[in-house]
C-alpha cells in the first residue's frame, strides 16, 4: 500500500553522507510506489532560537512552514542525522522546536498530566550516523538521543512505530562501507 512519506535531511551541510542516505531512502520508496517528499535542512535558513518559548508569538519562516505541512502530509516521517555529542545537530533541534508547536503536534488539555497527541496515525524512523562504534552507543552510552527523540519528541506527538537505524562507525570508514550504507538506506526506503 503506498505511503506518503517525507524524508528529513537533518545534517546542517550540504553534501553529507546523511544526505546521501536520505537521498537512497527517497529513491527506494519512490522506487516502491510511495509518494515522497524530501526536504534538507542544509538548504533552509531559520532562526533555531524559540525564543521566550511556546508561550511567544514567534512566526514562521517559509521553510519552517513547509516542513510544518509536509509533516501534516506525510504517514510516515524519515529523519536522518548525525549524532554529534550524543545528540542530533543543534539546528536540527531548532527546527524541531520551531515546527512542532502546541496546536500543531500537541495540545494542552487542563486536567491532564500529558498532552494530547495531534500528530497520531504516523509512523516513524530515524537513520543516524555516529563515530562511535554501535555497541559502544548502545552498551555504554545507551543511547540518550534516541529516548530523547522516541519519547519526548515523537512519541510525545503521537508517532508510533518508532524505529533507529545506525550507520557507524563513520570515523574511519572506507569507500566501500559507506556506498553499503546507501544501499542499505535505499532497502530500507523500499520496505517502508
Amino acid at each position: 500500500m503506498p505511503k506518503r512519506i517525507l524524508v528529513l535531511d537533518g545534517h546542517p551541510g550540504p553534501d553529507s553522507l546523511c544526505g546521501a542516505l536520505a537521498a537512497a531512502y527517497a529513491e527506494g520508496a519512490i522506487r516502491a510506489g510511495h509518494d515522497v517528499a524530501l526536504l534538507r535542512l542544509s538548504d533552509m535558513t531559520f532562526d533555531p532560537d524559540m525564543g521566550a518559548g511556546f508561550g511567544a508569538d514567534k512566526p514562521l519562516e517559509p521553510c519552517l512552514a513547509e516542513v510544518q505541512d509536509k509533516i501534516a502530509w506525510c504517514e510516515h516521517l524519515v529523519i536522518v542525522h548525525p549524532m554529534w555529542w550524543g545528540l542530533m545537530p543543534a539546528k536540527l533541534k531548532g527546527l524541531l522546536d520551531r515546527v512542532l508547536l502546541p496546536g500543531f503536534a500537541f495540545r494542552y488539555t487542563s486536567g491532564q498530566m500529558l498532552p494530547d497527541k495531534l500528530l497520531q496515525g504516523r509512523t516513524a524512523e530515524v537513520l543516524v550516523t555516529a563515530d562511535s562504534p554501535r555497541w559502544y552507543l548502545y552498551l555504554i552510552e545507551r543511547v540518550p538521543g534516541y529516548r530523547v527523540m522516541k519519547s519526548q519528541i515523537l512519541g510525545l506527538c503521537g508517532f508510533k512505530g518508532i524505529r533507529f537505524r545506525t550507520f557507524a562507525p563513520v570515523q574511519g570508514s572506507n569507500e566501500a562501507k559507506r556506498k553499503g550504507w546507501i544501499e542499505r538506506a535505499g532497502h530500507y526506503g523500499a520496505a517502508a
